[in-house]
């Protein structure tokens, strides 16, 4: 699997913590510049999977880069880390912005929520993808962080597109059990699968209950991808 690569913008200062040493720990290619200047420069050459700019390492509010990495590629996931004097409203466009000071694993946390999924760890089926190793599932354009249980039962509907999938079938691989005589639970998990997925989960467009049968995922059958072990 290739690593994400990410772009740190920040400002070389003695009195400021660097970000690029805990990011490559983490797995990341991490690309460093100094400036919004050089960044776009960067651009020209190789497009990031994602941007952090540090804003408050250059002492600045970060809204010239943001607006200028927006109009150069306004696909482009960015991260905005500010100074606690700074207005955190004020996101000039970012998709994130994190106070200072905040853990490193909040920031891996907002990078693996914006991270495009790696189709070679997912399945597909229709418009829905799910990342089984990091637990993420994007449905149209809404990305969503899924508990181990709701990953499971995704996988399972994803795996039959368009079919019927038995109650007590589902319950017994999403639970490991061979007890199905009271599956409350399992309706209580797709109505939060629901609420994670889809737009409207009163009137679902895609996970379908079919009374007294199952449950089935109403996409079009696509080829799948195996998640790794």
């Amino acid at each position: 699997m290739l690593k994400s690569r990410i772009l740190l913008i920040e400002g070389k200062r003695t009195d400021h913590p660097s970000f690029a040493a805990g990011l490559t720990k983490k797995g990341y290619l991490v690309e460093s510049v100094p400036s919004g200047s050089a960044a776009l420069n960067h651009l020209e050459s190789v497009i990031p999977d994602l941007v952090v700019v540090d804003a408050s390492s250059m002492r600045t509010s970060g809204k010239r880069i943001c607006q200028a990495l927006h109009e150069k590629k306004s696909s482009l996931p960015v991260i905005l880390v500010i100074d606690p004097n700074s207005d955190p409203n004020d996101n000039y466009g970012a998709d994130t912005v994190l106070v200072l000071p905040f853990t490193m694993q909040k920031l891996i946390n907002r990078i693996k929520h914006l991270l495009p999924i790696q189709n070679d760890g997912g399945i597909t089926a229709g418009p829905i993808t799910l990342d089984v190793t990091q637990k993420r599932a994007i449905c149209d354009t809404k990305q969503v962080q899924l508990t181990p249980r709701l990953v499971t039962l995704l996988r399972i509907l994803m795996e039959h597109p368009g079919e019927v999938v038995e109650r007590e079938a589902l319950f017994r691989e999403a639970w490991e059990t061979d007890y199905t005589a009271d599956t409350r639970s399992l309706d209580v998990h797709m109505s939060w699968l629901r609420q994670a997925i889809e737009d409207n989960p009163r009137h679902p467009r895609y996970i379908k209950t079919i009374r007294g049968v199952g449950y089935r995922l109403d996409v079009e059958p696509a080829i799948k991808n195996k998640p790794r072990k």
